[in-house]
């Protein structure tokens, strides 16, 4: 799942949306990791959570985006790069998934949603966006991701 789409603030959320009686952290801890993450246009670097950057196996939480993608399933490396590099020239919202391959073998399931805004002028803007790690086990892994 790669995709890509023009940011619209015009269109409203649901009423209430994002109340926090309207969301269940609890469920979302029991079947995933979720991180936030943001990244600065102006120099390139993306700044993420303690757990995001040990999945993707990165030394430092701020890194530049090949740095990040390395570590994804070789067949997904082109088309998350171009989600990013359409985001960083259009505001837009954005997801894609993608497997990260971990040097000792174990597979890491990743879903990614984000945006970018504030590209009016040329070399700025931002992202921001969620990683979501699925603690389920991928056929052939032999690990699951825990925190607890």
């Amino acid at each position: 799942m790669f995709k890509i789409a023009k940011a619209n603030a015009a269109l409203p959320l649901m009423p209430g949306s994002l109340e926090d009686t309207n969301q269940n952290h609890e469920m979302l801890a029991q079947f995933s990791i979720s991180e936030s993450w943001i990244g600065d246009l102006s120099s390139g670097m993306l700044r993420l959570g303690v757990w995001s950057g040990m999945l993707h196996g990165l030394s430092a939480q701020e890194c530049g985006l090949l740095s990040l993608i390395r570590c994804y399933d070789t067949k997904d490396r082109s088309h998350i790069l171009e989600l990013f590099e359409q985001a960083a020239t259009l505001n837009s919202s954005f997801c894609f998934s993608t497997t990260i391959i971990m040097p000792n073998g174990f597979r890491q399931p990743l879903f990614c949603m984000g945006e970018s805004n504030g590209l009016e002028e040329k070399y700025s803007g931002s992202m921001s966006g969620v990683f979501i790690f699925p603690r389920f086990k991928l056929e052939g892994a032999r690990q699951i991701t825990s925190r607890r």
